[in-house]
C-alpha cells in the first residue's frame, strides 16, 4: 500500500469503476428512532492529479437512488427531496483535496443536489491497490441546505451521511 502524490509534474487522471464502487447514504428518521440506508447505482467519477494539486468530482444519477422501498423512493425523487425531474443529477466538485499524512487526505468541495448547493469538508483515505486507486470518504450532509423536506412533523432528521468507496483505474485521459 503506497499513498499517491497530491500534485505531481504531469497530470494522471484515474476514473471510477462503476462495478467496485459504493455510494451509499443513511438518513435518521422516526425522530431518529430508525435509519433510513440507501444507495445510488448509477454515477461516474474522476481523481485527477497535476501541477496545480488533485481534484475529485463525482457525478451521481439521482433517479438510481434505491433504498429497497418504492413507495419511498418514489417519494424521495419527488419536489420536497431531490427533484429529478428538474435536477436529475447530484454533483460534488472538489475545490481542494490535501495531503493528511498516512495516506489521508482532507477534502473540501461543492456538493448540488435538487437544485442548491452546499459547501462540505471531510477526511479521506486514498491508497494504491496494485495499479488502480481507492478512495473512501464518508461525511455528513445537512439535508435541509439542499432544500429538502424533515418530513411530517420533523420525522427526517439531519444531518445525513454520504459515504464512498470507489475504485479507479488510470486513464490518462485516453477515456475521457
Amino acid at each position: 500500500m503506497t499513498t499517491i502524490a497530491i500534485e505531481q509534474a504531469t497530470t494522471t487522471h484515474w476514473e471510477v469503476d462503476p462495478e467496485r464502487t459504493s455510494v451509499a447514504f443513511d438518513v435518521p428518521t422516526f425522530w431518529g428512532l430508525a435509519t433510513v440506508h440507501g444507495n445510488f447505482d448509477r454515477f461516474a467519477g474522476s481523481y485527477e492529479t497535476g501541477p496545480e494539486g488533485a481534484r475529485i468530482e463525482l457525478a451521481i444519477d439521482a433517479d438510481s437512488l434505491d433504498t429497497g422501498n418504492a413507495t419511498r423512493d418514489k417519494h424521495l425523487r419527488s419536489s420536497k427531496f431531490f427533484h429529478v425531474v428538474e435536477h436529475p443529477q447530484i454533483h460534488f466538485l472538489s475545490t481542494g483535496v490535501h495531503e493528511a499524512g498516512a495516506g489521508s487526505i482532507e477534502v473540501i468541495g461543492r456538493l448540488g443536489a435538487a437544485g442548491r448547493a452546499t459547501s462540505l469538508r471531510f477526511p479521506a483515505t486514498l491508497r494504491r491497490v496494485g495499479d488502480e486507486l481507492e478512495i473512501e470518504a464518508t461525511t455528513t450532509v445537512d439535508q435541509t441546505e439542499l432544500g429538502m423536506s424533515t418530513g411530517t412533523l420533523g420525522m427526517i432528521r439531519r444531518p445525513g451521511r454520504l459515504h464512498v468507496t470507489a475504485r479507479l483505474h488510470e486513464t490518462n485521459g485516453a477515456e475521457r
